[in-house]
């Protein structure tokens, strides 16, 4: 068998490990802001404040693309909260995410547009709905 073969064999799995650990580190941006864990929120948690709608969608969004249900749709809606948060939050205080500290939320902005494209690889409730279907 060569390369080729094992990359393309694996290419559904390994799609479905960076959509579970993506959701997972999105996740704690939302447990942070709602329960303030595994890191103390930066402050109260309203629910109707736009922080607070950010949080609720980071953590049950996060957990809908993590176990790969609905997952482009979701990652759509993520996609689009990270890029609105980037130039709500970020781009203001300097052009380069580097120095406006954006770069993690254009990342999670272009993995979860990715994954939009992509759907949720082998390994996702989505996959196994189809296979019934």
């Amino acid at each position: 068998m060569d390369i080729n073969a094992i990359l393309a064999a694996w290419q559904p799995r390994v799609l479905s490990v960076l959509r579970i650990v993506t959701a997972f580190l999105f996740m704690q941006h939302g447990m942070q802001k709602i329960f303030g864990f595994p890191v103390a929120a930066r402050g109260e948690f309203d629910l109707f404040s736009m922080s607070g709608v950010a949080g609720s969608l980071e953590l049950v969004g996060g957990f809908l693309v993590l176990i790969g249900l609905f997952t482009r749709p979701v990652a759509f809606l993520l996609s689009g909260l990270m890029a609105f948060a980037y130039f709500i939050a970020h781009a203001p205080q300097a052009l380069w995410p580097l120095a406006n500290g954006g770069e993690l939320a254009a990342l999670f902005s272009f993995v979860f547009l990715y994954l939009f494209f992509a759907g949720g690889g082998a390994w996702s409730v989505d996959q196994l709905r189809s296979a019934k279907g």
